[in-house]
Order: structure tokens, then sequence, then C-alpha cells
């Protein structure tokens, strides 16, 4: 029993450090919107970085928890984006309360794009490494090219739909175009805000260290650790892997919600590998395995970009790159790893001792 507690207590006490971490955030940034400290760009910025932070935390559990690589996050995402937003625009008129309506769209995109990993990952998980990494991608291109090429509408008989042009549904003249192909959705409902976003943000922060510390994550990590142990005391590998699957899913269509109700127009371009590959950079630079992390790491890689765009305008990718090299670098040192962690201990220890005086 004793060595139970110990297991679970640095985990306990880690997440409620994350707890602290953003809900001080949260209170800083909402004081600096309110006394105009922060421009209107920066401003515009806040509810996209709590769906990259999500998108971030989510794809931890498949490629940290899980151990295995995915890039899939784009696709599911955009299924989410785009199921969440078609519900807003057909229930705009029968449930106008925003209050209401945007919940339910969370919640039947998330819904929508976990029903995706599971039947995707029934087949896709056999694979391991970059098999499974080269058929998520596959996967996403896929989503993308398909809701780009989709034409959907609705008039009095029903819904239409076509792979061609608009044209070709034969819409009645009382008929509406809801998916136009490459030009998206338009009419989506503005019901995101930074408060609804970090909202969600947290919540998915307590699903994830909850779900690593429960008896599902840890069979989970165990299948990680060693599959062939893990196979021999009878865990079922399949099943927690298409849970785990089936998990992020739902939190990056979740994602996809927010973050289609933060534009009035959506369109499918915006999800393609280049956004997988950018949310598997925050998990890799945040510590794959550290939620925390991979809040903190989305946060500064999406701020930097724009915080250097005022000053060195054209070149800003290019020192980006640069600063994402060397954080790579750093990051992958063992001896500066360590010499990090020693001088952290020799801090803490410090403060402690400050503390100690102070008592006494």
């Amino acid at each position: 029993m004793k060595n139970k507690t110990k297991t679970i207590k640095p985990y306990t006490k880690q997440s409620f450090i994350t707890y602290g971490i953003l809900i001080a955030a949260f209170a800083v940034t909402l004081i600096l919107v309110e006394t105009g400290s922060i421009s209107f760009m920066l401003q515009s910025l806040l509810v996209p970085l709590c769906v990259y932070a999500i998108l971030a935390v989510s794809l931890n559990l498949t490629v940290g928890i899980l151990g295995e690589l995915s890039l899939g996050q784009a696709g599911f995402m955009c299924i989410g984006a785009y199921t969440g937003a078609l519900f807003s625009i057909l229930m705009q008129e029968a449930i106008p309360e925003s209050a209401i309506r945007f919940p339910l769209a969370l919640l039947i995109g998330g819904v929508c794009a976990a029903i995706f990993g599971i039947l995707i990952g029934i087949p896709v998980l056999r694979l391991r490494g970059d098999y499974l990494a080269m058929v998520t991608l596959a996967f996403g291109e896929i989503i993308k090219n398909i809701c780009g090429a989709l034409y959907l509408g609705k008039d009095s008989e029903g819904f239409h739909a076509s792979l061609d042009s608009a044209s070709d549904m034969g819409l009645a003249p009382d008929g509406k175009v809801l998916i136009n192909g490459a030009l998206g959705l338009n009419g989506t409902p503005k019901d995101s805000t930074f408060i609804i976003a970090f909202i969600a943000l947290f919540i998915t922060v307590i699903i994830a260290y909850n779900f690593v510390n429960s008896r599902t994550g840890r069979a989970v990590m165990s299948i990680r650790d060693n599959r062939i142990a893990a196979e021999s005391i009878g865990l079922n590998i399949t099943k927690y892997k298409l849970i785990t699957f089936g998990l992020t899913a739902f939190l990056a269509g979740v994602a996809g919600v927010i973050y289609s109700h933060n534009f009035a127009t959506l369109q499918a371009v915006k999800f393609d590998y280049n956004m997988s590959i950018l949310i598997l950079v925050f998990v890799v630079l945040g510590g794959i395995g550290s939620i925390r992390g991979s809040v903190i790491a989305a946060v500064v890689l999406t701020l930097i970009p724009e915080l250097l765009r005022e000053t060195i305008g054209q070149y800003r990718m290019l020192f980006y790159a640069v600063i994402l090299i060397a954080m790579m670098l750093l990051t992958a040192n063992t001896k500066f790893k360590s010499k990090l962690t020693a001088y952290m201990s020799k801090l803490k220890g410090l403060v402690v001792k400050e503390k100690k005086g102070e008592v006494k």
C-alpha cells in the first residue's frame, strides 16, 4: 500500500502544479487584456494558443503515453471542425442560444472525430513506428482532400452532395450551399472566446492527467514499456490502444470545433500535413510524455513568430527555425539535461533553506 502511494503522489503533485500555472496564466492574461496591455494581434492569438495546446496534449497521449508515432491530428481536427461548424450553421435558428448550441457542437465534433479514430485505429494500430506514422499522415491528407472537394447543400427536399461542383447538386431555388468545396464553410457563428477555449484546455489537461494516473493509463504505459510482458499478464493490447487513440481523436475534434468557431470562414486546406508536423514539434520540444511541457511548448512556439514579426519581419521564420534546431539539440543533449537538473535541484535546495530560516 505504501509503494502504491509513493507511485501516485508525484503525479498528483505535478498535476496540481500544472493546474496552478494554468490558472495564474489565465488570470494574468485577463488582466492584461482588460488594461489594454496586449495588442489586438496578440488578442486574436489567444484562442488559437489554447487550441494548439489542446492538440499537443492530446497527441502526447498517443506519442508519449502509448509510445506510438501518429501524424493524423490534423485529420481528426478537420473532422471535428467541419461537423461542429455544420451543426452550428444548421441549428443557428433552432437553437439561438450559443450557450446551449456551442457545447453540443463541441460534443458532436469530438464524438465524430473519436468514431473515425476508432475506425481508423482498428486496422492501423496493428502497424508500428514509421509505418503507423505514414498511414496516419495519409489518413489526414485523405480527410483534408475529401472535405476540400465536397459540396453540400440543403433545400426543401433535404440534403444534396457532390464531389464535382455546386451546380451538380441540383439544389432548388430555395436551397442553400453549406459546404462549397475548396471555399469551405461560410457563416459559422463566432462562438469561441478565450474563456471558453481556456476552460476546454483546462478540462483537457485534467482528463490527460487522470488518464495517465488511472488503471487504464498504467496499462497503456506498460504496453509502451514492454509489449511482450504486457501480453503475458493478459492485457488486451488492441483494446488499450484503441482507447488511447479514440481519446486523442476526441480531444483533437474538440479543438477543431473551437478553431472553426473562431473564424467566419473554414477551409480544409488549413488542416494539411504541416499542421500535424507542427503539433508533433510541440510534443517533442515540450517533452515526450510531459503534459505541462506540451502546453508550454505550444504557447511559446506559437507566440515566437508573431512577436518576431514586428522586429525582424520577413526573416522571422528563419530565426524561428534556428531556435527550433537549438532547442532540439539542447533537449537531446544528456550532459546539458543533467547539468540543468543539478542546477534546478541546487536552486530548490537554496529556496528550502531560506524558507526554513524564515520559519526559525
